[in-house]
């Protein structure tokens, strides 16, 4: 049975909700996603990710915890930890297929009403932020994340994207969505933003150069940050590893610990 009353919410011990969101596919959202979610951890806070990405969850192989099963409570579903500390919690769609290749060869509604069972039956407990990865686009299941979130006021969505126009131009119209949806846009981060070599440090713009900033002054709307491609981030997401804490000497790690300053420097000015 679907319970979406905000009354017996599973939300009223979240702080902060927060959508990742990019008009396009493989801009590299659920990497942002898991990579925020070390950095706001290894600041102390606690935080729940919300995989809504019903047709590619990611998220449980990118911290190794695809094999875990959901457990039922009196309140609903239980999110999967995964580390010790019980610091990051997880729920994906991805702990409910039977078999790890299974397809959601969904229709519209029956997608939509998962996402609402998935915002209303999770028992997060208390969490500093949630963190909600979304499928690639606009599409029904968007406005489905966005309306069902909409009670518990979320503090607003992050867009990631490539620097080329072509990927600059799909993440145009998500700003687009994100007006006509009255979800405030938190900024832009630009994702694989060069190449940097690991035996010279020689960055390579692979993909052009400066699309994601040029948007974010276009639209008027914060640039949290460039990060660029690394062989170790990659690494370290294929083997479910803390990349935050293993590789600070990496190109990308100041990027990322920036983008999760920004938010929290934002969330710290709000509340004062």
């Amino acid at each position: 049975l679907l319970s979406f009353l905000p009354e017996r919410s599973n939300l009223a011990g979240v702080r902060h909700i927060l959508l990742v969101l990019s008009g396009k596919g493989g801009v590299g959202k659920s990497t942002i996603s898991t990579q925020l979610a070390l950095s706001l951890r290894h600041s102390g806070k606690k935080v729940g990710i919300l995989d809504v990405d019903l047709c590619g969850p990611s998220i449980p192989c990118m911290f190794r915890v695809q094999d875990n099963d959901v457990h039922q409570c009196d309140s609903g579903w239980v999110p999967v930890f995964v580390d010790q500390d019980k610091s990051i919690s997880l729920m994906s769609i991805g702990f409910l297929l039977e078999k790890p290749d299974d397809a959601v060869v969904w229709r519209g509604p029956k997608k939509n009403a998962l996402i609402k069972q998935f915002v209303a039956d999770v028992a997060w407990g208390d969490l500093d932020f949630l963190i909600v990865d979304t499928p690639p686009g606009t599409s029904d299941e968007h406005i489905s994340a966005v309306e069902a979130l909409r009670p518990y006021k979320p503090l607003g969505a992050i867009l990631v994207t490539t620097p080329q126009a072509v990927s600059v131009g799909d993440v145009r119209r998500e700003l687009t969505f994100c007006k006509k949806t009255g979800l405030r846009v938190l900024g832009i981060v630009e994702n694989m933003s060069g190449f940097v070599c690991p035996h010279c440090s020689e960055c390579t713009n692979i993909f052009s150069k400066g699309g994601g900033e040029e948007l974010a002054k276009h639209a008027g709307v914060p640039f949290l940050g460039s990060v660029p491609l690394d062989p170790q981030l990659s690494q370290s997401l294929e083997e479910g590893r803390d990349f935050i804490q293993e590789f600070p000497k990496s190109s990308a790690f100041p990027a990322l610990t920036q983008i999760a300053q920004q938010i929290l420097d934002g969330t710290l000015q709000r509340s004062s």
